[in-house]
């Protein structure tokens, strides 16, 4: 587990994981059948909370879907899902990648490897 983890689990004693982020990191593993990082990766998950896709999260992506297109600044259906997730939970998003998430109205975002967690 990275150091930037282990000191938020420190502080905050749990780590929030969408059920779509899992989806994303072990489909990932699997295909490069990167087997010890894939365990470790499931391990890391015991001590977290795996949050649902909700009919609430999917109402709040849909939502996102359509403003975000009308804005011209289209997202992937998986990162409007894990904002959906993210806004229905009241939770900030914790990501590397800001781009794809900056325009989402009523997000809030961190960039993890900066270690500026809230």
């Amino acid at each position: 587990m990275s150091l930037i983890f282990q000191n938020y689990l420190l502080s905050y004693g749990k780590i929030n994981i969408s059920i779509i982020t899992y989806y994303e990191i072990l489909s990932g593993l699997k295909h490069k059948n990167a087997q010890k990082r894939m365990e470790s990766f499931v391990d890391f998950c015991q001590k977290a909370a795996i949050l649902p896709l909700t009919i609430d999260a999917v109402n709040i992506s849909a939502e996102i879907y359509a403003q975000t297109r009308k804005d011209g600044h289209p997202i992937d259906d998986i990162d409007l899902l894990i904002a959906g997730i993210a806004i229905s939970n009241h939770l900030v998003l914790s990501t590397h990648n800001e781009k794809h998430f900056k325009h989402i109205e009523g997000l809030e975002i961190t960039d993890w490897s900066k270690g500026d967690q809230k």
